[in-house]
């Protein structure tokens, strides 16, 4: 009975510290008080953006602004920025009616710059909070006095992401949605952007949420097999608890494989281009990046160095890299383009292998080959597809081939679909929405499989029930890290401090 009792409290202390209530707060985040940020990229434009959040917003604009209506929520509103203590003139900040009428000008001392002030009410703001966002001349002298002024009247200086966490801590937004906030903020690509929009309408919590909801219903009637059995209340057999740990297993094991596809949408990839020299690897470049950007001469050995440049593959970022011809180096110089080569070789997420479709095989392209074969990432590119009576016969590779032709752009459309393919595989990724992207959450995931497979373990040696439920526990905890219900404060502040000020 003692050990009983001792699982019984185990278990209903991990019971409690996932049911921890919410909000989450964190201790250097004061949530009442009035944040002000330049809400705009650092230099100069048509227009920047100060924003304030908070209580007080709108009481630490009014004496800086004479606007020719009350602010309304919702309602962009035309005004002027005004030096302290001069609105001689107007009442409260509000231009007089019959001035405005009769288009004459009240004498409201010296005028910084025209403005516009939208106004968004609680709770419906990004925040929650009453926020205050003013549009003026893009000027890095004019939007920090704006900072200044706020500050003056009682405002504090947004830390990075602080507006972001206020949505979040108010939960306005949950954490996967935060996180995709920066992520559309640093997209490089339409794609990227739009993955990321997807994340923040809730595309991955959407997809955890029937995962969660099977887990926290094996865990209840786990849970009432044992609280409640003296009561006549069944035990769950091993049959049925095994059914539902597959029907939880099965769509997280497939959302931990979308990593792979969503990391290379997240971060991109790296393409390496290598081959014989003059089989026309800097002439695939070009193509690709679609500009002469490397060297192309029917001098051997012309490029000695790395040539990379970035470009967009079906809205996948891809870094191409453009490698020295791979021969017994001449000299010293090729020699170490050479090395160079296999280095980027080695380090690239997908190698694209250039042979002349219009000479032999040759030992070094087999050898070359199989190098790119060990790796198990690499596709075929059979070159200079336009000369007459080719000659290549390589058979037996594992690898995708294409037959390309630099010179007239042939088979190149058909090369950037085979590295899509490649990148988004046989599972159909690329077309689900709510895929992991990001390291934590792949984390997470793998750790809430690797708990399923100790409950599955815990069920095939007979452990008991309470034990089982340890590993439960241990499965949903980490799938609400993922969406931060049960995420710590040092985690939120890391999260966080990687957003711009303002954001």
């Amino acid at each position: 009975m003692a050990a009983r009792r001792s699982l019984r409290a185990n278990r209903e202390g991990t019971r409690s510290a996932w049911s921890a209530e919410l909000p989450i707060t964190i201790s250097s985040v004061n949530l009442d008080d009035t944040i002000v940020a330049i809400a705009t990229p650092p230099g100069r434009g048509g227009i920047g953006v100060v924003r304030l959040a908070g209580p007080e917003a709108r009481a630490i604009v009014k004496p800086m602004l004479c606007l020719r209506h009350e602010l309304e929520p919702g309602q962009a509103i035309f005004g002027e920025l005004i030096a302290p203590g001069t609105a001689n003139g107007t009442i409260d900040g509000i231009r007089s009616d019959s001035h405005t009428r009769t288009g004459v000008s009240a004498p409201q001392g010296q005028r910084i710059d025209e403005i516009v002030v939208t106004y968004f009410a609680k709770p419906h703001s990004y925040t929650t909070d009453d926020i205050v966002e003013i549009s003026a001349h893009g000027s890095p002298v004019v939007l920090r006095h704006i900072v200044e002024l706020a500050l003056a009247r009682g405002a504090r200086l947004a830390e990075p992401g602080e507006f972001t966490m206020r949505a979040f801590l108010n939960g306005r937004i949950d954490l996967t949605q935060a996180e995709a906030v920066r992520d559309l903020i640093e997209s490089q690509t339409l794609f990227q952007a739009k993955v990321a929009a997807q994340q923040l309408e809730g595309a991955l919590s959407k997809r955890l949420k029937p995962i969660k909801q099977k887990l926290v219903e094996l865990i209840a009637l786990l849970e009432a097999g044992i609280d409640f059995a003296e009561d006549d209340v069944s035990v769950a057999a091993d049959a049925t608890i095994l059914k539902h740990l597959a029907e939880i297993g099965m769509p997280l094991s497939s959302l931990a494989d979308s990593f792979a596809y969503g990391k290379i949408v997240h971060e991109g990839l790296t393409l390496a281009i290598v081959g014989r020299p003059n089989v026309g690897k800097s002439s695939l470049f070009n193509r690709l990046v679609e500009r002469d950007r490397a060297i192309v001469t029917a001098t051997p050995g012309t490029t000695r160095d790395l040539v990379s440049e970035s470009v967009a593959i079906g809205g996948i970022p891809v870094q191409l890299v453009d490698t020295a011809g791979i021969r017994r180096g001449l000299d010293e110089a090729e020699s170490i383009g050479i090395r160079k080569s296999m280095e980027a070789l080695a380090e690239a997420d997908l190698v694209l292998v250039v042979f002349d479709a219009s000479q032999p095989v040759g030992a070094e392209d087999r050898e070359l080959l199989t190098q790119v074969e060990d790796r198990g990432a690499g596709i075929m590119v059979e070159n200079k597809a336009d000369v007459v009576g080719s000659r290549f016969e390589l058979l037996g590779s594992p690898l995708p081939r294409v037959r390309t032709s630099a010179l007239t752009g042939e088979g190149v459309d058909s090369l950037r679909r085979e590295i899509l393919q490649y990148v988004g595989g046989e599972s159909g990724v690329a077309q689900e929405s709510g895929f992991l992207t990001n390291v934590r959450h792949q984390r997470l995931v793998l750790d809430s499989l690797s708990a399923l497979a100790a409950a599955k373990t815990a069920v095939a040696n007979e452990i008991p029930h309470e034990m089982l439920l340890l590993d439960l526990y241990n499965a949903l905890r980490p799938l609400d890290e993922i969406t931060g219900a049960t995420t710590t404060d040092d985690i939120l502040n890391l999260i966080f401090s990687t957003f711009c000020i303002g954001k």
